[in-house]
């Protein structure tokens, strides 16, 4: 039996959306989502994987609104060192990962961590990034993506000196011509333990990277007052008319 470590991250504040980690989404906390995903996986996944959810912060008000619905979470206090605007969250999976083998007196086979702004999955998401993983040994991490509506080869431009270049040099004449581009959608990472473990630089690209996607309606990542406002009403939708949406939400403890 494999042994997973999932991780809810999030810190006090937020410069760009104000306590974001602690607003209600559709009538329940924001977390409560990423935590029912994450329930939603163990469940699935009862007689191959023993999975421990910890919840890594440094806001004693995340650690009240969760730990009063979800007791079973473990939580993992941030150091200060890690709660800065540019600390690299994968810093963060390695603190997580270090703590609860300690407090677990376990090694963990992989990490998952499920963003608490990116609230929409289906409920087979989860194990869908998983799946991708187990099949793919070689690879050191897989996350979540969605289909680029934009690409760097014929719609995006960056700015040089005084005037724009294209962002990748290319001779294409149509979109139909250009490689196929993804968006990383900042809901889910899988990572081999081994990974975490010895990189040294923090940077997701040292590794080699998998994807798995995720259907890129309603897929925002929330750092804003205008994108929490158009998830809700896209999230309203999905639950209203797509039972995998509403499965995660109805599977949120009452």
């Amino acid at each position: 039996m494999k042994r997973v470590l999932i991780t809810i991250c999030g810190r006090a504040g937020s410069k760009g959306f104000k306590n974001k980690n602690l607003k209600v989404f559709c009538g329940e906390p924001l977390s409560f989502y990423s935590l029912s995903a994450a329930h939603l996986f163990a469940q699935q996944h009862t007689q191959d994987v023993k999975v421990d959810i910890c919840l890594n912060t440094d806001s004693d008000l995340l650690i009240e609104a969760i730990c009063e619905k979800y007791p079973d979470i473990t939580v993992v206090r941030r150091p200060e060192e890690l709660c800065g605007d540019v600390v690299p969250k994968m810093a963060v999976y390695q603190h997580s990962l270090a703590e609860m083998e300690k407090r677990q007196h376990c090694t963990y086979d992989y990490l998952i961590d499920l963003d608490i702004t990116s609230p929409l999955r289906q409920a087979h998401d989860v194990s869908g990034a998983y799946a991708v993983k187990i099949a793919r040994p070689d690879l050191d991490l897989v996350f979540s993506v969605a289909p680029s509506r934009r690409t760097p080869y014929m719609n995006m431009c960056k700015l040089v000196d005084d005037h724009v270049e294209r962002v990748i040099e290319h001779h294409f004449t149509a979109r139909q011509q250009t490689p196929p581009v993804f968006d990383l959608n900042a809901s889910i990472y899988v990572f081999e333990r081994r990974f975490l473990v010895e990189n040294e630089t923090a940077f997701l690209w040292d590794g080699k990277c998998g994807m798995y996607q995720m259907m890129d309606t309603g897929i925002i990542d929330i750092d804003s007052e205008e994108d929490y406002l158009l998830m809700e009403a896209i999230a309203a939708h999905l639950y209203s008319t797509m039972p995998t949406f509403a499965a995660v939400r109805e599977n949120i403890r009452k």
